[in-house]
Parts: structure tokens; C-alpha cells; sequence
């Protein structure tokens, strides 16, 4: 199976932005995203615009390990702080590479490492559960509108 069938297969699970600082997340059936500074209408994109992490993802295939490894049954978008939730794709495979989402073009510029608040969020442990399963960092390339559904296809 090629990059370009994996990628034809890959969806938009769910969307979600943080509207303040340390506020839940709130989801969302569509954003549109800027350059420069991410998602309109996130506390993030306001925060450190031209930076790497202006867009947030996570695979939904960890969620169910991330589950185990906190002794949980299943746990749910919100906790993990991520702005997209994707199906389908290996999201590592997309550092350093240019991908379409919906209308807007984002590039991946790095592992989405887990943070404290995640010890907060899934509990002691919940930092470490995550390790090598915390998603993708992206900048924005190309703006536009990202919707729930949206396939995640490779930009030639």
C-alpha cells in the first residue's frame, strides 16, 4: 500500500478548539485556519503566530492504547487538547511533508509531544501513556476552511 492510498483513505474525525486559556475544549463541525497563526477563534493562534504548532492532530486509532495504558475503558478527543482528530494515517509520516485538508494546505513540522496536562487530564501516568502517541505539530501553508469529513490527501 502506497502514501497516497493511505492518505486517500484518511478522514477528519473530529474538530476542536480551546476558545481561553486552560478552557475545555470546545468541538466544532468546521474551522477555518490562517497562516501564521492557526485556527480562528483558538487561544493558541494567537499565542506565538509564525510558530510550528498552529494546528494540532492526533490518529483516533490510539486512542483505545492511550485507554489501556491509563486504565481506562476509552477516553474521549477533548482530554488529549489536539485540535484534529484523523483516521487512517500514520501522522508521523506527514513531518516535514505537505498534506490538504479540506480546503487548506498545512505542513507537518514535528511530533506533538505530550505535556503535563495530560498527567492532569488522564491522570499521574497520563503524561507517559502518551509517549510516541501525543500526534502532529503543522503550520499553515495555504488557508481555508477544514470540515468534519474532510479526507487528508498528500499535496503533490
Amino acid at each position: 500500500m502506497t502514501n497516497h492510498q493511505l492518505l486517500s483513505a484518511a478522514r477528519v474525525e473530529w474538530i476542536g478548539i480551546s476558545p481561553h486559556y486552560r478552557q475545555p475544549i470546545e468541538p466544532c463541525d468546521e474551522v477555518t485556519v490562517a497562516v501564521g497563526t492557526g485556527i480562528d477563534g483558538d487561544y493558541h493562534s494567537s499565542k506565538r503566530p509564525g510558530g510550528k504548532r498552529q494546528v494540532t492532530l492526533i490518529q483516533a486509532e490510539h486512542f483505545a492504547v492511550i485507554a489501556a495504558n491509563t486504565g481506562r475503558d476509552s477516553v474521549s478527543p477533548e482530554l488529549f487538547r489536539r485540535n484534529i482528530v484523523v483516521r487512517g494515517i500514520e501522522l508521523t509520516t506527514l513531518i516535514g511533508h505537505r498534506f490538504r485538508i479540506g480546503e487548506a494546505l498545512l505542513e507537518g513540522t514535528g511530533p506533538c509531544t505530550p505535556c503535563s496536562r495530560m498527567d492532569e487530564n488522564l491522570g499521574e501516568g497520563g503524561r507517559l501513556a502518551m509517549k510516541g502517541l501525543g500526534g502532529l505539530t503543522a503550520r499553515v501553508i495555504q488557508p481555508g476552511r477544514i470540515r468534519l469529513g474532510d479526507s487528508v490527501t498528500a499535496e503533490a
